[in-house]
């Protein structure tokens, strides 16, 4: 199962995003064994401003896919419980995972009506840079966890 991390604006190339790309080959990586990945670190930039612009992209970008939005509303997993999660949905014959993070007015309302599932962080608002860093990571948990490794400890 292809995992996509499709996020609106340019990380740059400071360490948050080398640190997410750094998670994301490792998941890929790790997860190969698994039939997890490869986890793909999917930058995109709208021609026009706006949510709506913005929302269009990260749609076209997980066209086909079982969506997930990461927004602050969503729901909050253990680590643990992602993993098992996301082992469920690659049992159960999903093909593509999109996990998108949205522009800084957060997701256009057809993101949020097109996901099938949405993923927070809590409560709070994070950079951009962070978020996808730590989505990078969290993924990359997700497959240890799945393949038994020591990586993760509860």
């Amino acid at each position: 199962m292809r995992l996509t991390l499709a996020a609106i604006g340019k990380p740059g190339r400071g360490p948050e995003a080398q640190l997410a790309e750094d998670y994301a080959r490792r998941a890929t990586l790790a997860g190969r064994p698994l039939g997890l990945g490869p986890l793909e670190l999917l930058d995109l930039e709208p021609r026009k401003p706006g949510a709506a612009a913005e929302g269009a992209l990260l749609l076209e970008a997980a066209e086909g896919a079982y969506l997930i939005a990461c927004d602050e509303r969503g729901k909050a997993w253990r680590s643990r419980d992602f993993a098992d999660w996301i082992g469920t949905l690659r049992d159960q014959g999903e093909r593509r995972l999109v996990f998108a993070i949205g522009g800084a007015d957060g997701h256009a309302p057809q993101v949020r009506a097109a996901a099938r599932a949405t993923l927070a962080f809590g409560p709070q608002t994070w950079p951009h840079a962070l978020a996808r860093a730590m989505l990078a990571e969290q993924l990359y948990r997700a497959v240890t966890i799945l393949a038994g490794s020591p990586y993760h400890r509860d």
